[in-house]
């Protein structure tokens, strides 16, 4: 009997003793993966439905009537939804960009044979390896208005100083004011985000940089070097080779950071909740914190599920997007 034949999903044209070979291995198998399956069960797939149960009902301390998808319908018409949507969309346009831009130039940079390059990548990755929440506290102390690191330095400086963590007025509307422009009323959404969250984000840039120089270090270190000696010996600059070479070759690794980075950064929450919980006036309430507001503080168990389901639907749309049209520009070889 070939092996292949051992391979089919189902066992027909096979001898009875091939069959038994088959069933056998098949139960042998399931009992391997029998532990694995069962924490999935208990702690993804089970909490996933029946929270998806809750979000049906009206749903406070205990269950109350059957609404059906009411929950999912109030979403439509609630402010503070849409505001914490836009919220979540300006954290992942602050962070996700600036990460990746830093993450590719300092690995680069690395990659190259400097002395003591082995201790600047230590000093890089320690951030992200350091608990979220204790740097959080470290930064909300930098932040600090009072006393804080960086008021004291722009103070030294002869610098105008700022609240930051406490800071709602937009940075773009900020930045209009100092030219002598006021934003009329009815376009207040192009303030621009809040400079608490610009602060934050800066945290999370600060906070998972040394992640990206790592996967950006390994996927350097898989170009063959043959490709950058013949590019140099036809004549190619550095910044040619970058562009045509290490740019190009680069795109599974970036296209994996993209991926990864943009399903983290919408489920940002310790750093958040640590720095400003969600305040000034909500200009930091990300989509993921209007969840935890709604289902641990308020304890609207259902519409605070609703809200977790919509988030989930609207990651895996935008990870589906993503291998649909960027994942067509990444180059395998």
């Amino acid at each position: 009997m070939s092996t292949r034949a051992l391979t089919w999903t189902r066992p027909n044209g096979l001898t009875p003793a091939a069959r038994r070979r088959f069933w056998r291995q098949t139960a042998i198998a399931y009992l391997y993966l029998s532990p694995a399956i069962l924490l999935l069960t208990v702690f993804h797939f089970f909490p996933a439905i029946y929270a998806f149960y809750i979000s049906l009902f009206r749903w406070d301390i205990v269950q109350g009537r059957f609404l059906g998808l009411e929950n999912y319908q109030r979403l439509l018409v609630d402010e503070a939804f849409w505001n914490s949507l836009g919220v979540t969309v300006w954290y992942v346009l602050l962070a996700i960009p600036a990460e990746m831009v830093l993450g590719l130039l300092i690995a680069y940079l690395l990659f190259q044979p400097i002395r003591g390059r082995i201790a600047y990548r230590t000093a890089y990755f320690v951030p992200y390896i350091t608990s979220t929440v204790a740097a959080a506290i470290v930064w909300r102390w930098i932040y600090n208005p009072n006393n804080g690191l960086l008021n004291s330095i722009l103070a030294w400086a002869g610098l105008p100083t700022s609240q930051w963590l406490n800071e709602s007025s937009g940075v773009f509307a900020l930045l209009l004011a100092g030219a002598g422009v006021t934003l009329p009323p009815g376009l207040g959404w192009l303030a621009g985000p809040s400079v608490a969250l610009v602060a934050v984000a800066l945290m999370s840039v600060w906070h998972y940089t040394g992640f990206h120089i790592v996967i950006f270090l390994a996927g350097l270190g898989g170009i063959p070097k043959e490709l950058y000696e013949a590019a140099r010996i036809d004549g190619a600059n550095e910044w040619q080779v970058f562009r045509r070479i290490t740019l190009p070759l680069l795109s599974p690794t970036s296209f994996f950071l993209v991926t990864v980075s943009t399903i983290g950064a919408l489920q940002a929450f310790s750093q958040i909740y640590v720095m400003t919980n969600g305040g000034p006036q909500d200009t930091t309430r990300t989509v993921l914190m209007l969840v935890f507001k709604t289902f641990y503080q308020q304890t609207r168990l259902g519409y605070g599920s609703a809200i977790a389901f919509v988030l989930t639907g609207m990651i895996l749309a935008l990870t589906l997007v993503n291998f649909r049209f960027v994942g067509r520009r990444v180059h395998y070889d």
